[in-house]
């Protein structure tokens, strides 16, 4: 398959996941999210004391000052077992003949990050994908099946 198609498709596969958390159990409208390494977990808190848990890994982080993404695959911050999908990503870059996804940081837009990170979603067979802020940075992470708990 071309992999500009396989983007494309990547990208609407993620639009329509987000869409059905953001229905479901709110995505997007959480108080906090938290990520654990040690734990592999991500979770988000509601207004209404609501939880929702999943795994996760990482696929990289954009560095909101300078536009430059660096996968999780060769991350000094990012465990090795949280990689498995930037790794996956990687994989795709080399298969394709794609160096932004084979080069261990590159210059982006926020946009392109979301991308590389619909790609690994795909390829981890993810449930979906989530961006959080930390600090100047984003985390673009991807996480499995939800678990909701409510007070």
């Amino acid at each position: 398959m071309d992999p500009k198609i396989y983007i494309q498709q990547s990208l609407e596969g993620l639009r329509t996941q987000t869409a059905a958390h953001s229905s479901t159990w709110h995505l997007g409208d959480e108080e906090n999210w938290a990520a654990d390494q040690d734990t592999g977990r991500i979770n988000f808190t509601f207004a209404d004391g609501a939880i929702a848990e999943a795994d996760m890994q990482i696929v990289g982080t954009y560095n909101t000052e300078n536009g430059t993404f660096l996968w999780g695959w060769d991350h000094p911050s990012v465990a090795e077992p949280l990689s498995k999908h930037a790794a996956l990503a990687r994989q795709f870059g080399l298969d394709n003949g794609l160096s932004r996804y084979t080069e261990r940081m590159v210059e982006c837009t926020e946009d392109e990050a979301w991308e590389f990170t619909a790609v690994a979603a795909r390829l981890g067979e993810a449930n979906g994908a989530y961006r959080g802020p930390a600090g100047t940075a984003l985390v673009f992470m991807t996480f499995g099946e939800i678990k909701l708990s409510k007070p």
